[in-house]
């Protein structure tokens, strides 16, 4: 196949991994706005998908985190991207299906990692930078989980002496604001790893002698190493950013009951905690100087619910319901990985790569 259309299959596939990612991860956004009824279904999905959109567009820290540090982009084959897409939107749809809320970050790290492992073997993969990112994800839903700990701790110390029905009327204008900003979050994390694996592929179709024009894959010489360095086109952030804000505008109700309801009942006050906590996690390690790493908004909402729930007493959080999430996510890189494995041997074996 030419290379030019493997390379239009790559940016279509790379839509629809952010498309399913925004109607995925929808529900981690407004899963605890939804559920304790301080906005409806329809407004809470269509307030999620524009700031999805803008926080798709407020940066490329993770986009420049995806393309250096998992993989060398000008060894990159269009085989072997489309390989990493399929497996991580099969993935989504399979756990979007069965409710489970699953991470897509896990999901195209580990499909990345193993179709280069099936294409150029374990030597390929940068494991410093892996092992970077892996600890981000790992990391962020614990440090999500004593953030709302504490939190909750305390607003219930400083409304300690106060009535719960005007605690619980004075945070739902307030949680509103905080579903809002973790939006904005989610979309400046999640979006900008498809924009990473679009210009990831377009590097590697310049570095195998194809032509590119600047508009298509930006461009300059560092004056200081000699290396040529590589920006995310403009037009790539805007596809990205649309197709992200389309699909979260689709709503992923299955996810949303599991999250908003089957781990801990949430109150506005709850909720507000939860939201604030998720979105001032994934903000530190997208926008803290040096850091740009993606991270799960599945994994930091579900570590803030947990938290939260945690102070009530730990049996208020459903830990059967918690157990399966971890399952899901312990499983989804090596699945990803075996199935974009799986995926590349394939397409070599039709000649495509």
């Amino acid at each position: 196949m030419h290379p030019l259309i493997l390379l239009g299959v790559v940016v279509a596939l790379a839509l629809v991994f952010d498309y399913s990612n925004g109607f995925h991860d929808t529900a981690n956004a407004i899963a605890a706005s939804v559920s304790t009824g301080v906005i409806s279904p329809r407004r809470a999905v269509v307030l999620s998908g524009v700031l999805n959109f803008a926080g798709a567009l407020a940066g490329t820290a993770v986009a420049r985190t995806i393309i250096s540090k998992i993989v060398d982009p000008t060894t990159v084959g269009q085989g072997l991207v489309i390989a990493a897409l399929v497996s991580a939107i099969a993935w989504n749809l399979i756990t979007w299906w069965s409710g489970i809320p699953s991470s897509s970050s896990h999901a195209i790290l580990g499909a990345v990692v193993g179709a280069t492992v099936a294409a150029e073997g374990f030597r390929a993969v940068k494991i410093a930078g892996v092992t970077e990112i892996f600890l981000a994800l790992v990391t962020s839903p614990i440090i999500g989980f004593f953030v709302a700990f504490i939190l909750m701790t305390a607003l219930y110390w400083i409304f300690r002496k106060a009535h719960p029905a005007p605690v619980r009327a004075a945070f739902r204008p307030l949680e509103i604001l905080a579903s809002a900003w973790l939006s904005f979050s989610h979309g400046s994390s999640d979006a900008q790893k498809s924009m990473g694996i679009i210009t990831m592929a377009f590097i590697g179709y310049a570095t195998a002698g194809h032509a590119l024009p600047l508009w298509v894959l930006p461009r300059h010489l560092d004056p200081h190493s000699g290396k040529m360095l590589f920006d995310v086109p403009i037009w790539v952030k805007a596809i990205c950013a649309l197709s992200m804000g389309i699909g979260t505008a689709a709503g992923g109700w299955r996810i949303i009951k599991t999250m908003g309801t089957k781990v801990v009942k949430l109150e506005p006050h709850n909720a507000f905690i939860v939201d604030t906590t998720s979105a001032l996690v994934i903000s530190a390690f997208v926008n803290i100087p040096g850091l740009g790493l993606p991270v799960s908004t599945t994994h930091v909402v579900s570590g803030a619910v947990m938290g939260v729930g945690a102070t009530k007493r730990l049996s208020a959080v459903r830990w059967g319901v918690a157990g399966n999430m971890l399952l899901a996510w312990i499983l989804t890189i090596p699945i990803t990985g075996v199935i974009a494995a799986i995926l590349y041997r394939l397409l070599i074996a039709v000649h495509v790569s």
